[in-house]
């Protein structure tokens, strides 16, 4: 089989497209032949080994594993002798945010780890663009305790946690500020933003109205610099550590203060996820954003592009016809 796979931790031009041989499922695993995947921040994490701390999960001087990808969507195509959650020909999907090693175009995983089988009515490529960033974004509403009628801000709406991060938001029952750039107004307004912000045109943190809850979906503003938009018991997330990794610090200290306060978004059950994410889907409040999809040939470019920052939505790698 094909496989994107890398030597060392660098920027995309480390990773090579290499002949493997198809893994062979043990007793408790499934083979999968997969679909489509996404090329995410993760996977760009997980490439580059950034931040450090990284490296003590996935190999201090060199990745334990060449094999890259996070998520996927595929067909099964052979089982283990003790695996009964699964049969040949199930669509399924999947993600294992150290790696799965889903840029290739087989893999195998536990039956008892993050696969479940996929909705109906979904492609591949539309399955795959619906798990990374939804889990994320997903993850971020449970642990700041998202609740019913509340004013929500969400900076970086258009990328893949973000637009996932507006349609939960909507589906949980807030009113939306989405902050988003000039092109993809209309598509966060198609999402079910209540109210849109131009980045390219204004500052979102001086805005004029304040928020239950203040989420940055791309990790670039600060809690100082979003406390004039929340109310006095107002809430903070970032998808990132902040500058300093000051965010998990602030989650540890502002709670005690008694007002507004910082969330830091440890990421909720994979398996679970999927369930919750599969009935989103199946009921219609949810569809996945993608900005483009393209083939393992092109998996240098898809890393580079998705590193940018400039994706709308999800990156999708197409790995079977």
């Amino acid at each position: 089989m094909r496989a994107a796979r890398r030597e060392r931790y660098g920027t995309s031009s480390v990773i090579r497209i290499e002949d493997v041989a198809v893994p062979t499922p043990a007793d408790d695993e499934i083979l999968v032949r997969v679909h489509a995947a996404t090329v995410s921040r993760t996977d760009c994490a997980l490439l580059s080994a950034s931040p450090f701390i990284m490296r003590f999960m996935t190999g201090l001087r060199r990745p334990r594993s060449k094999a890259l990808g996070t998520d996927f969507a595929g067909r099964v195509e052979a089982i283990g002798s003790r695996v009964r959650s699964f049969a040949v020909g199930d669509d399924v999907w999947g993600i294992n945010d150290l790696g799965a090693g889903s840029h290739a175009e087989h893999l195998v995983i536990s039956a008892d780890d993050s696969v479940a089988r996929m909705p109906s009515g979904l492609s591949f490529e539309e399955a795959a663009a619906s798990i990374e960033g939804a889990w994320y974004a997903y993850s971020i509403t449970q642990r700041a305790a998202l609740e019913k009628d509340r004013r929500v801000l969400i900076n970086g709406a258009t990328g893949a946690i973000g637009s996932a991060l507006l349609q939960i938001c909507v589906y949980l029952g807030a009113s939306v500020t989405a902050v988003g750039n000039t092109k993809n107004l209309e598509l966060l307004r198609s999402l079910g933003a209540a109210r849109v912000i131009d980045y390219e045109q204004e500052d979102f943190t001086q805005d004029d109205q304040v928020y239950d809850y203040v989420f940055d979906a791309v990790g670039k503003s600060t809690f100082g610099a979003c406390k004039r938009l929340l109310t006095p018991r107002g809430v903070y997330v970032s998808s990132e550590p902040g500058p300093g990794w000051q965010n998990p610090f602030l989650a540890l200290v502002t709670p005690a203060l008694g007002r507004q306060r910082v969330v830091f978004p440890i990421p909720v059950d994979r398996k679970a996820f999927l369930e919750v994410m599969g009935r989103l889907v199946t009921e219609g409040h949810f569809r996945p954003v993608i900005d483009r999809t393209v083939s393992l040939d092109a998996v240098q470019e898809a890393y580079a592009y998705a590193a940018s920052g400039q994706k709308t939505g999800s990156v999708v790698l197409k790995l079977a016809a």
